[in-house]
């Protein structure tokens, strides 16, 4: 392990990002610690991103691009995991202690990466981590919060340690692959979670969910999401009304409800660990009984005895 000492390595699934990608491959660059590796994957971009990678590959030496053909669309969920994989298929993950997964319309802090770097170091139970994420008022220019709770890490940047990303099992190739690592993430007792702090907060140039025909059609998507993954009527109403406070107003939050009803009426294809979806339910049941935060806590105290037995046979058998 002293060989992969604090070396970490990103890999950046991208199409189509030319309006947004300069400001994040500038963050990146400006890292207090930068990463050991940073593989970013073309997927099929149509506009200036191949030149613009070309570029930046000439100018940062750790900086790998991988080339995939043009599929014809830009392919959220399951695409974008296909292209995380992509990547990781041409990297010796034994070589590193920790993996990102960095979307390219970001605009990070400078100590983003040693200050995620120094939380994962200091408490082994913490298996994935990020900061929060904001986006500039259009009106205003003032940073508003795209709102995400403090039990997850966020799609955009998931920083994993790596024994942690290899013992849940990696991503899966489906809508709501952001929601179900952290949970299984806590399922076997590690600890998933994002920081609200100044130094780890980022710019996402592009609404949440906006990538792919527009916000509420994102929204929707997100809906279908949270029923594959396994979550319960009464929790996704209690989530919908709450995003319908946050933009866009109403309808947001209503169309994800929406999808999740669609989802259910249509009896679509659910994932298909039923012990996972067990856990998740009892989760969301304490969320709404006890608060977002006590049931996390709960959680997390419950999983600290499977973590704890976990890494004790982990090592008896070395």
């Amino acid at each position: 392990m002293s060989g992969t000492k604090r070396r970490y390595c990103v890999i950046s699934p991208c199409r189509d990002e030319e309006d947004y990608m300069r400001r994040t491959l500038e963050s990146v660059a400006s890292q207090t610690k930068p990463p050991s590796l940073w593989v970013i994957v073309d997927d099929g971009s149509t506009d200036r991103t191949p030149e613009i990678l070309a570029e930046y590959a000439r100018l940062l030496p750790y900086l790998r691009i991988v080339r995939r053909e043009n599929r014809g669309r830009r392919s959220v969920g399951p695409g974008v995991i296909d292209a995380f994989y992509a990547g990781l298929q041409t990297v010796d993950l034994s070589q590193f202690e920790y993996l990102c997964k960095l979307d390219l319309d970001l605009e990070l802090p400078p100590r983003y990466f040693a200050i995620l770097l120094d939380r994962m170091e200091a408490n082994p139970r913490l298996g994935t981590c990020s900061g929060k994420h904001y986006f500039v008022d259009a009106k205003s220019g003032r940073l508003v919060s795209e709102r995400c709770g403090d039990e997850m890490s966020v799609g955009m940047t998931k920083f994993y340690r790596r024994e942690c990303f290899e013992a849940i099992g990696g991503f899966v190739r489906e809508v709501m692959w952001d929601g179900i690592d952290c949970h299984r993430c806590r399922m076997q007792g590690w600890i998933a979670c994002s920081w609200d702090e100044p130094e780890l907060r980022f710019v996402h140039l592009r609404p949440m969910g906006s990538s792919d025909k527009g916000i509420v059609k994102g929204r929707w998507r997100h809906g279908y999401g949270q029923y594959f993954m396994g979550t319960g009527l009464v929790y996704m109403t209690a989530s919908s009304l709450y995003r319908m406070r946050t933009r866009p107003w109403l309808v947001g939050g209503l169309a994800m409800w929406l999808g999740f009803a669609w989802s259910l009426l249509t009896r679509r294809p659910r994932y298909p660990d039923r012990a996972f979806r067990n856990f998740l339910k009892r989760y969301q049941w304490s969320c709404l009984n006890l608060g977002k935060r006590r049931a996390t806590l709960k959680a997390g105290l419950e999983g600290e005895a499977r973590w704890q037995a976990r890494h004790k046979f982990m090592k008896q058998q070395v």
